[in-house]
């Protein structure tokens, strides 16, 4: 048990102040190998960052196109109340009165017309 705590005294030199503000922490082996392993945490949490960047830029523009669509359906609710209104027979018959059009409002109803088809050999 003492050699064991003998080895580990010996693997770790003590970090202090000067030596981590100074830099002479980054010219040892053991940060250098350790150097490609940093570089892909980094990398990685680019990706990360920008992966979040653009996913709230796309919620952003998600949102306004359904802000969009609300008042682009609330428009057409208002055209087509205004269309039903407008395609009233009373209406229509105002319209026309106005417009000096001689159309005359048929009194019967309208029949179905019949056609026989012609036998052909």
């Amino acid at each position: 048990m003492a050699e064991l705590k003998e080895k580990t005294k010996r693997r770790l030199p003590k970090l202090g102040v000067k030596k981590v503000l100074g830099g002479s922490v980054l010219e040892s082996e053991k940060v250098l190998k350790q150097l490609p392993f940093v570089f892909l945490l980094v990398l990685l949490g680019l990706g990360l960052i920008t992966n979040r960047y653009l996913t709230e830029k796309t919620m952003r523009k998600m949102e306004t196109v359904r802000d969009s669509l609300k008042e682009y359906k609330a428009e057409s609710v208002i055209h087509e109340t205004e269309l039903m209104y407008i395609n009233r027979p009373s209406e229509i018959a105002k319209r026309v009165v106005e417009r000096k059009i001689d159309l005359i409002e048929p009194v019967e109803p309208p029949k179905r017309i019949q056609v026989k088809k012609l036998e052909t050999k």
